[in-house]
């Protein structure tokens, strides 16, 4: 029963991964039938994006609260309602609300699913395991949308790549029904309303300001208020939560080591994974003249080896570490990068393909992290830890896209090149500096993810083993 609620589970994770990737490439055809501006169509992606980024610490909370499993299926059904609403919506305002409410279906849904996980699969191997199917389920989405999305656009009414989510979502609602059931106890403490309120105030400007910083300007008054908004937010939400009777967060986790570092990886790791494959896309349709369906299935080979290594990455954890496999698959990622950098006008798929292929692979070495993450932290704060990792993955994700998309901006308007040329060299430009920032989160997970130290008169046999997994330790 336990493997077929994690099947629920995968199966919502999925919906909402997919809905990241599968409607990239079919914007210019939405463009064309709904009659959108530049600014409507931008819209479209980042209405999602900043409701499903501003809300994940409240759908934490709310599992933690109210259980994993209630939480769960109201985020499944919000999710599937909006998602066939925007898959019938007849302009772009009715368009841009549905992205909105999927937002906040996937805010409900996205960290109670890590929880689920963590109350279904008490055993560390099996939760392990267990962790593993949830993340290929990730990077099979990142398989499937592109390729989904450039068939969809090309052969059938845009609406399907939000009307595909439907029947999996009526499907995965029934079958959560009947086969989650994880030992909960409800806590019956109070919502904390003004954590919620700040967190999210400050995640929801963070992220307007990240997403709208290239078209206002980052240095124009509402790009510099909204940031402004943002850090206010925050350390008002500092301050509640030190002085709450029970707060959303207890800010002491973030002194430790596995905690903050942690969660900083999986950030690295995310400004890569989506930069990546943003600008890839671009790259493959602008300069090697895929179209979209081609350009969707170049991915495909690349997220399957990602899935296959993050079911077997605990296999490899458990041979080599959790701190040197996750900075082993950085290097990976990071070497893959660089080579990827040095594929010219004349290239084809044929050189790409091998530097894609070791990027997988060592994208796919990060699930130990999340275990060891979430397999120390006491189970009543799984939920909002889980919503801690999700938020990480979702803003420096954004980061990825504006930070690297700035410097590829910039490098190119400054090139007295032909456009084609002048996009060539920013893009190659713009990888070495991904690859940069990727290599540096070897050394952060080595230090952050290193066994916990222990005093011989105070060993635990028990807990020597699990060693990997402490969190808590500020080592």
């Amino acid at each position: 029963m336990r493997w077929w609620a994690l099947g629920a589970v995968t199966l919502g994770t999925f919906m909402t991964y997919l809905d990241n990737n599968v409607g990239n490439v079919a914007l210019p055809t939405i463009q064309r039938e709904l009659g959108l501006t530049i600014s409507g169509l931008e819209w479209i992606v980042s209405s999602y994006i900043l409701v499903f980024a501003g809300l994940m610490l409240v759908g934490g909370r709310l599992a933690d609260l109210f259980g994993a499993r209630r939480v769960f299926l109201a985020g499944l059904a919000v999710f599937t309602v909006a998602s066939l609403a925007a898959g019938l919506a007849t302009s772009g305002g009715m368009l841009i609300a549905a992205r909105a409410v999927q937002g906040v279906g996937a805010a409900l849904l996205t960290p109670t699913s890590l929880t689920l996980i963590s109350q279904l699969f008490p055993d560390p191997g099996e939760r392990g395991r267990a962790v593993g199917i949830w993340s290929a389920s990730g990077a099979l989405s990142m398989a499937l949308g592109p390729a989904t999305g450039g068939f969809i656009s090309e052969n059938l009414h845009w609406g399907w790549i939000y009307l595909i989510n439907v029947p999996i979502g009526i499907a995965t609602f029934g079958l959560a029904l009947w086969a989650v059931r994880p030992a909960f106890t409800r806590l019956r403490h109070r919502l904390d309303l003004p954590g919620l309120a700040t967190s999210a105030l400050a995640l929801v400007s963070l992220t307007y300001a990240l997403i709208e910083g290239d078209r206002a300007g980052w240095a124009s008054a509402e790009i510099l208020a909204a940031f402004g908004l943002a850090a206010a937010a925050a350390l008002g939400f500092a301050l509640v939560e030190t002085r709450a009777e029970r707060p959303m967060i207890d800010l002491s986790l973030f002194r430790s080591r596995v905690f903050s570092g942690g969660a900083l990886t999986m950030g690295i790791w995310s400004f890569g994974v989506f930069g990546i494959y943003f600008f890839s896309a671009l790259w493959l349709q602008n300069v090697l003249g895929f179209s979209p369906t081609q350009a969707g299935l170049a991915f495909v080979p690349m997220a399957l080896v990602m899935a296959v290594v993050a079911i077997l990455s605990q296999r490899i954890s458990a041979r080599l570490g959790t701190g040197p496999t996750v900075a082993l698959g950085m290097a990976l990622m990071g070497a893959a990068i660089y080579l990827i950098s040095g594929v010219g006008a004349d290239g084809d798929y044929a050189d790409v393909a091998p530097w894609f292929l070791l990027y997988g692979l060592g994208g796919g070495m990060l699930v130990p992290l999340t275990s060891a993450i979430l397999g120390g932290l006491p189970k009543e704060r799984t939920g909002v830890a889980s919503g801690v990792l999700n938020v990480s993955r979702e803003v420096f994700g954004l980061l990825g896209i504006t930070v690297l998309g700035a410097i590829l901006s910039s490098s190119q308007s400054g090139s007295d090149q032909p456009p084609l040329v002048a996009f060539l060299d920013a893009y190659q430009f713009t990888l070495v500096i991904a690859a940069v920032i990727v290599l540096a989160a070897i050394p952060l997970s080595l230090y952050a993810l290193r066994p916990a130290r222990s005093l011989p008169e105070q060993d635990d046999p028990q807990a020597t083993a699990s060693t990997a997994s402490t969190v808590g330790s500020s080592n």
